[in-house]
């Protein structure tokens, strides 16, 4: 492939490389072309998947279940419906560090509400270990990578009237701006509003508009600027780079040595791909605030205060709902912080901020505009605080941290 290139890829060299399990971002890769062209390739050849249904009768009769799963075969046995409005969900995929069944309960609850409004639900995940990928939770399941490759052939088959992206963690959520560049419209929070969030240096000029306290900071795109940085604003410093989940690759790092080890190792650090340094506040308290805007009013759903304190990720922490020990004014700070966020990054949908307290004193930490993996607790202790017992106690609980 890499002797050839894409010049030497003919419809019969192409559909076989396809039939291999070859993805386009792969023959693009060793093509030396971008993804995009592969893609256009196919389309000039006509060479798409088709879908066939997992046969749960064991061929004794026909079956009408919608299990989907692509092959490059002939006969396709989708038989998508033409007379609904269809919305497609995007699952979180694999279960793993950083992202796991949390992200998966906000799908079925999202495909769910969906099915109740009357849409046809399609559901794209690929991981059976989960309760999206059960027969009655949507409409239609296809059993496929939720990559942007896979997303589109589903999308040119189904024709969907739009996309959610928001529910299955950082995975679907990196795919927003490519699908809106594809033609596939959004539902929710837009794309470009999405990268506001998420990219470190545009998310820095929305919290200077609005005039939010932070830790110290900076955004950085090389190790020696990183270097000159961190000497403006003091060690220890939280460093993690923009679009990640789960804490990846986010370390907190004591001194010049610590620094320039993470770069070197940890991350790959470029203009496309540039690094937040943030001054870590010692002995301060670490709270998630879940929210959901629909452009004229901002819900809140929990204000959770962490028992361990900042520093630790949430996935690895536990919190209480509601908090033990922050003071209604505090608690009243954050909220109308949370309505200013909201407004101002054009949030549709669920989003999640977090926020550190030190010295009674409430510093932003970051914005999600996305489902985030405390949604399903926060949906659970309501519940319970509806009426259901959950075994709550009295009086404040201590902050700890272990030791190793």
């Amino acid at each position: 492939m890499a002797e050839v290139g894409i010049n030497g890829l003919d419809a019969d060299f192409l559909r076989t490389l396809k039939r291999k399990g070859f993805a386009d971002a792969r023959l693009a890769k060793l093509a030396g072309v971008r993804e995009a062209e592969i893609r256009k390739l196919r389309d000039q050849y006509d060479l798409h998947p088709v879908y066939k249904r997992v046969d749960t009768c064991a061929a004794e009769f026909a079956t009408d279940t919608a299990y989907m799963y692509s092959t490059y075969e002939e006969e396709c046995e989708s038989n998508p419906s033409v007379d609904r409005d269809k919305i497609m969900v995007l699952g979180g995929g694999p279960n793993r560090i950083g992202q796991g069944i949390e992200f998966d309960y906000c799908c079925v609850h999202a495909s769910l509400a969906l099915r109740e409004d009357g849409y046809e639900t399609i559901m794209v995940n690929c991981n059976p270990e989960t309760v999206s990928t059960d027969y009655d939770t949507s409409d239609r399941l296809y059993f496929e990578p939720v990559t942007l490759e896979d997303v589109l052939e589903i999308v040119r088959i189904e024709k969907p009237k739009g996309v959610i992206v928001q529910y299955g963690g950082q995975t679907p959520l990196k795919l927003a701006r490519a699908l809106e560049a594809a033609g596939v419209p959004v539902i929710g929070t837009s794309p470009d509003a999405i990268d506001r969030a998420e990219d470190r240096e545009r998310f820095q000029h929305a919290v200077d508009r609005l005039n939010l306290k932070q830790p110290a900071n900076a955004t950085v795109t090389a190790i020696e600027q990183a270097v000159e940085k961190a000497k403006e604003i003091g060690y220890p410093l939280v460093v993690r780079p923009s679009y990640v989940l789960g804490g990846r690759a986010m370390e907190i790092v004591y001194d010049e040595q610590d620094l320039r080890r993470y770069f070197q190792t940890a991350v790959s650090v470029s203009n496309d791909a540039p690094v937040l340094l943030d001054r870590f506040l010692d002995d301060a308290i670490e709270v998630d605030v879940d929210a959901i805007c629909d452009g004229e009013m901002v819900l809140i759903g929990g204000i959770m205060e962490h028992i361990e304190q900042a520093g630790v990720h949430s996935g690895d922490s536990a919190c209480s709902l509601p908090a033990y020990t922050l003071s209604k004014e505090i608690q009243d700070v954050m909220r109308e912080q949370v309505q200013k966020l909201a407004f101002e990054l054009q949030v549709r949908g669920l989003m999640n901020v977090q926020f550190a307290v030190k010295d009674n004193e409430v510093y932003l930490i970051e914005v999600n505009p996305r489902a985030a993996r405390t949604v399903p607790f926060v949906s659970q202790s309501h519940r319970r605080t509806a009426g259901e017992s959950g075994g709550a106690r009295d009086g404040p609980v201590r902050h700890w941290r272990s030791r190793a």
